[in-house]
């Protein structure tokens, strides 16, 4: 199968640059996942659209506020994505991490820069597509999870950055005058005015993001990146699921690096996952174990549930273990499912392992004729956009 047949053509516009005024009033396409006729409804109504009775499975992880901003001594903006903590090494060398690092790559080994905030950084080593190794001591008294909690931004993808500065430079451009040589000055007046409106607009989103681009049950620290399927829940709309009779219990996958990598090869068997580590409570492992048994709907919210379950149920044959594994289990079309019915994810990108994965799940040719019609429909993409809920009865 050739990473090829994973594309399509989204049009400008369809990316969500920010996140809806309420979370549970995004979009929802219902889908069957093996047919029937696609439902469009609001996210705040997805319980007139489940099984009976589901146990439903959400990722608990909370982003790190872990991009970090500063500039060289030559004046060159720089910027830090702190990834993975490394473990067992001697505080007295810097807290070291795994990072990606964006204007460093000419950067020699042993150099330090201080960043925004004062936390001082040493490039430790250099690795592929930007990847490198740091060490970070932060402001006396601080630790580093601290002083990111403090200063640190949330690390949005590269996407949502880049529409967003469209969307304000279109904004600005929309409100031009023309002017005439006499009019110089205040065209440069203005100029500058709007440079700072969108300056601003980009704090006030910065600031937005640290709520919204977390779940609302996010409770242990350490992705990079939100299980975005979750941002459209509400406390109010799981306490209504849960009086309706549905179950609701976590696991924690820490969404890491290979969420930005690209595939780059063209047959889709070739492409390598990155390892990714999970936890599942004894709780939820019973709960799974039971619902399998049974015949219960198990609904997983977002890719990360779908791929924490199905790695444990084939490293112990068809049994959900309590405990923490790593995973490089990589879902595309012809892979089995053992535990997971239901799906709730969001739209994803073309040619990503993402859309492979729904693609396994729900079929490719059903997956991709759903992305057509969500275009058709003014459908809102990517990890701020609408959602869809894949059934496992039509």
């Amino acid at each position: 199968m050739k990473t090829s047949d994973f594309d399509y053509d989204l049009p400008p516009g369809f990316i969500a640059a920010f996140p809806t005024p309420r979370r549970d009033h995004s979009r929802l396409m219902c889908l069957g996942r093996y047919g029937g006729t696609t439902v469009h409804s609001e996210f705040s109504r997805i319980g007139e659209h489940l099984p009976p009775g589901a146990l439903i499975v959400v990722n608990d992880t909370r982003v790190i506020p872990a991009r970090l901003r500063g500039r060289k001594s030559s004046g060159g903006g720089v910027e830090l994505l702190l990834i993975r903590r490394a473990e067992n090494v001697d505080a007295g060398t810097g807290e070291q991490w795994e990072a990606i690092g964006r204007n460093l790559a000419g950067t020699a080994v042993g150099t330090r820069l201080v960043l925004d905030g004062g936390v001082a950084v040493e490039i430790r080593g250099h690795g592929d597509l930007g990847a490198i190794s740091v060490a970070l001591w932060p402001p006396a008294g601080e630790t580093v999870r601290a002083f990111l909690e403090r200063t640190g931004e949330i690390p949005l993808p590269p996407y949502i950055e880049t529409e967003r500065k469209g969307h304000l430079e279109s904004r600005a451009e929309g409100a031009n005058v023309a002017v005439n040589t006499s009019e110089l000055d205040r065209a440069s007046e203005l100029n500058r005015a709007r440079e700072l409106d969108r300056a601003r607009a980009l704090d006030r989103a910065r600031a937005l993001d640290r709520d919204r681009y977390q779940t609302v049950y996010a409770t242990n620290p350490g992705a990079v990146a939100a299980p975005t399927a979750g941002l459209h829940f509400t406390d109010d709309l799981l306490a209504r699921l849960k009086e309706a009779g549905h179950q609701i219990l976590p696991l924690t996958l820490h969404v890491g690096l290979g969420t930005f990598r690209p595939v780059k090869v063209d047959e889709v068997d070739q492409h390598q996952m990155e390892s990714e580590e999970y936890a599942i409570s004894p709780q939820t492992a019973e709960a799974v174990n039971d619902a399998k048994r049974t015949g219960r709907p198990v609904l997983a919210v977002g890719t990360t549930v779908v791929r924490a379950l199905e790695s444990s149920a084939l490293a112990g044959d068809g049994i959900v273990r309590a405990g923490t594994a790593s995973s490089r289990l990589f879902l595309r079309p012809g892979a089995t499912f053992q535990i997971v019915t239901d799906l709730v994810t969001n739209f994803h990108l073309p040619r990503s392992t993402l859309l492979m994965l729904v693609s396994a799940f729900a079929g490719r040719e059903r997956v991709l004729a759903a992305y057509a019609e969500a275009i058709a429909s003014s459908y809102r993409f990517y990890s701020y956009g609408d959602a869809m809920l894949i059934r496992g009865t039509p």
